[in-house]
């Protein structure tokens, strides 16, 4: 292991990708001995079982400055990440998939992208080389999100990216959250910029693509979504839903006090009833949800760190 504080770290995710490793170790560090910058290689081992932490025992026993975490079990893709972050080095940290088909070639543009006083840069996979309902599914992923939280780049899961370590260790990544580090950056106010980079098709393997990554998709960005604007106000959320619950359930009581008291109508024959008491209980529910959030914020809000840029003392 290089002692030497490195500048750049790149981290390596992998399940499953023995195939790939050797040519694609021979590629990165290719592009490492041509910048003349330090640099260290970091390989999280989401749990392969294929050989894969083998052959980077060997890798690493080759070059110092390769550094390799297994774990356990598959954990995914945002626990690898999170391994990565916290175990990084570099000032900058590149991130980039095994299955060779992010390019290495890319990291000195996205160091130098970076070095324009960009925080975080993300890959822009313009030409893919992927399976139609993967580039279809992805199209859509990206402008729904984009739409909902007001990113402005056009493929926020590119696995190619380089951050500024600020950024690693102002945000958290868990469950599937991977997919959205942009916008959690963005949200705490790091500059997010992207450029193109090249895709190749995939030569070894198969993809980790399944169906269930549109239902968790749909999930994280629903997380997202509220993670990022009503943590720290849950009852702006809740109260607005409990309003409009407990506002429909009190108009639909009140026209039936009034038919009932004014034109002699009885209610026992009326649905509408019970969906206005319904509509009421819910509504109250709802801002007593938020009531409770309120006060777990309360409770915590010495611990909230706000990201700040530049201190003058």
């Amino acid at each position: 292991m290089n002692e030497q504080k490195p500048e750049i770290s790149v981290l390596i995710p992998l399940y499953n990708e023995v195939e790939s490793l050797q040519e694609l170790h021979e590629e990165i560090t290719g592009v490492i001995d041509s910048l003349g910058r330090s640099a260290e290689l970091l390989y999280i081992d989401d749990g392969s079982t294929d050989g894969s932490f083998d052959l980077l025992k060997e890798l690493h026993a080759q070059r110092p400055g390769v550094r390799v975490f297994q774990f356990r079990k598959n954990y995914g893709k945002s626990a690898a990440l999170a391994k990565g972050f916290q175990e990084a080095r570099g000032d900058f940290i590149i991130t980039m998939d095994a299955d060779l088909q992010d390019d290495p070639k890319e990291i000195p543009a996205l160091i130098a992208k970076l070095e324009e006083g960009y925080d975080l840069v993300s890959g822009w996979k313009k030409n893919r080389f992927d399976p139609f309902v993967k580039r279809t599914t992805s199209k859509m992923f990206n402008r729904v999100t984009c739409l909902l939280t007001g990113l402005k780049i056009n493929d926020i899961n590119c696995g190619l990216k380089a951050y500024r370590r600020e950024v690693t260790e102002a945000i958290s990544v868990y469950g599937q959250l991977h997919r959205f580090l942009p916008v959690l950056a963005q949200w705490e106010g790091f500059r997010i910029t992207e450029i193109v980079v090249h895709h190749h098709a995939r030569k070894y393997g198969v993809s980790k693509f399944g169906f269930s990554r549109f239902t968790a998709g749909f999930f994280d960005l629903i997380t997202v979504l509220f993670i990022t604007r009503y943590t720290r106000r849950p009852l702006h959320l809740f109260g607005f839903a409990g309003l409009l619950s407990f506002l429909f359930g009190s108009a639909i009581s009140i026209y039936l006090a009034i038919e009932r008291l004014f034109f002699n109508k009885f209610l026992s024959n009326r649905p509408l009833i019970w969906l206005g008491i319904l509509a009421i209980i819910v509504g109250v529910q709802f801002v007593s949800i938020g009531l409770l959030g309120e006060m777990i914020t309360e409770s915590r809000k010495g611990q909230v760190d706000y990201a700040t840029r530049n201190v003058l003392e």
